[in-house]
């Protein structure tokens, strides 16, 4: 009798140890967790053709061999049109610039009503803020001016944005940055590997637009100084800033190492982005902390490819 009594209690006892094994096993694993992000995409087509309609079914997710779920697939206009644009010129940029005020201060001010315009200046791996963000785009044009022709001590336009990025407010608008500087970092905190010079910064500076969900347009204007002349510091600044506009999803503008003779097709072409963007929302697989997760992103309407940042910051599972 209690062999039989000592028989149920064990059993009772390992049924009881696989149930709590289970509970806990299932409280752990988040993998099964998704959670919805949301990122700009920029939709593009040859300049000769029509941009197509594109609906949400129309759009490939996939983060390594696994496709995701698409849960919103919004046209960026209307009431979800609003924009918050920041234009950093690079203080340490050669006066050549100042001929293409007048074309800049056009941009701005051919903006929408629901773009906020914003300009700043690069100098000393931080942004001084001319005009901050404002529907008042003559205001914005008006804050323009000439570089001052120095980048001083840390000059590293990619530490800059950094620094406007970490100080920009959240909001529901999208976030983009047009940066017009020659992409050189000055401070050379990173390796040489194979003639080439690695710029940590560039990495840092994607990494934090892709987390505050962040554009970043390049146009490759001349610096003063040496690194003007020197063919070597150039190509790896242009370099530097097509890497950057590549991960975060936007678009870099140079012509070889001179600085274009009109920076209105850059400008032209900048406005078709913004106009033809989408706000993309995804269910991805979260973990036990926030991370960045790589996703690619495309449509199987014939004709059109999409452009965005190549991760996505997933919050922690709940």
């Amino acid at each position: 009798m209690k062999s039989q009594i000592i028989s149920k209690l064990c059993s009772a006892a390992v049924i009881a140890t696989a149930f709590m094994s289970v509970v806990t096993a299932n409280a752990l694993d988040t993998s099964s967790t998704t959670r919805p992000v949301t990122m700009t995409v920029t939709a593009g087509v040859p300049s000769d053709k029509r941009m197509p309609e594109i609906n949400q079914q129309d759009i490939v997710v996939t983060q390594g061999k696994e496709r995701l779920d698409v849960a919103n697939w919004t046209p960026a206009q209307g009431d979800h049109a609003g924009l918050e644009l920041f234009i950093l010129i690079d203080d340490g940029a050669d006066s050549s610039l100042g001929l293409h005020l007048d074309e800049l201060k056009a941009f701005i001010n051919a903006q929408p009503s629901t773009t906020s315009v914003g300009v700043g200046y690069m100098r000393n791996a931080t942004v001084q803020i001319a005009q901050n963000l404002t529907t008042d785009h003559a205001a914005a044009a008006n804050a323009l001016r000439l570089p001052i022709g120095q980048q001083g001590a840390n000059g590293s336009s990619y530490l800059s944005v950094i620094d406007l990025m970490k100080r920009w407010p959240e909001s529901q608008n999208r976030h983009e940055v047009l940066m017009l500087t020659n992409g050189t970092d000055r401070i050379r905190r990173g390796p040489f590997v194979r003639g080439f010079y690695i710029q940590p910064d560039v990495d840092s500076a994607s990494n934090v637009a892709i987390k505050t969900g962040t554009i970043i347009h390049t146009i490759y204007t001349p610096g003063v100084g040496r690194s003007r002349r020197n063919y070597w510091e150039a190509t790896n600044g242009q370099m530097g800033l097509a890497k950057l506009s590549d991960r975060t999803g936007g678009e870099s503008f140079f012509l070889g190492l001179q600085s274009a003779v009109s920076f209105t097709p850059y400008l032209d072409q900048l406005q078709t982005i913004l106009d033809n963007q989408y706000l993309l929302t995804v269910s991805v697989k979260a973990g036990k902390k926030a991370e960045l997760k790589n996703v690619a992103i495309n449509t199987e309407v014939a004709g059109v490819k999409l452009a965005a940042a190549d991760a996505v910051l997933v919050p922690a599972a709940k």
